[in-house]
């Protein structure tokens, strides 16, 4: 495993794109400092540049310089391990316009998923996290359900089963804990 994890992160850094499992369904990532690499992925996923991406880290330490609030005031982010959210929050200006999107804010999680939490732990930061389907389509839980279009586009498709979740995490405001995605 570790020989593949190396691979995978080789490839991140050299800007290329994977489909990899998330707790809910199957993802497409790449490092999202890379905005050469987030624009091929929005691209491969026909997704408009305004819409924003998410970003899913191995820990909250991965990503607070691209949060302008004090994490330690909202305790109710470690609490989704068992139910993970994820979070929109006030972004800094270290957060990449491509990944935002037309928004002054970030959407953000701490995976649960043990594959993706170790590809952000060796990666060293928060990778993109968007579903592996184009714009449209419904998201895909399992690998066989991948659209032959991005299959041929990725990189990389690290083979693993989602989590738990049967559809991808909700996104909620941390600020007014109002639902944005259910």
């Amino acid at each position: 495993m570790n020989d593949k994890i190396n691979h995978i992160i080789k490839i991140l850094r050299e800007g290329g794109i994977i489909a990899y499992p998330t707790e809910g369904v199957y993802g497409l990532g790449c490092d999202p400092f890379n905005e050469t690499a987030a624009l091929r992925l929005l691209k491969i996923k026909q997704r408009h540049i305004n819409k924003g991406l998410i970003l899913i880290a191995s820990d909250w330490n991965q990503v607070k310089n691209l949060i302008k609030l004090d994490l330690k005031k909202y305790p109710v982010i470690k609490l989704n391990n068992k139910n993970p959210i994820t979070w929109v929050f006030p972004a800094t200006k270290k957060a990449p316009r491509w990944i935002t999107g037309k928004f002054n804010s970030i959407a953000i999680r701490v995976t649960s998923h043990p594959i993706a939490k170790k590809i952000c732990q060796k990666f060293g930061g928060p990778i993109v996290s968007t579903s592996a389907n184009l714009t449209k389509q419904a998201p895909i839980t399992c690998l066989s359900q991948m659209d032959k279009k991005l299959v041929s586009k990725v990189d990389f498709i690290v083979q693993g089963r989602t989590g738990k979740l049967k559809k991808p995490t909700n996104i909620c405001d941390i600020k007014t804990g109002k639902v944005i995605r259910d």
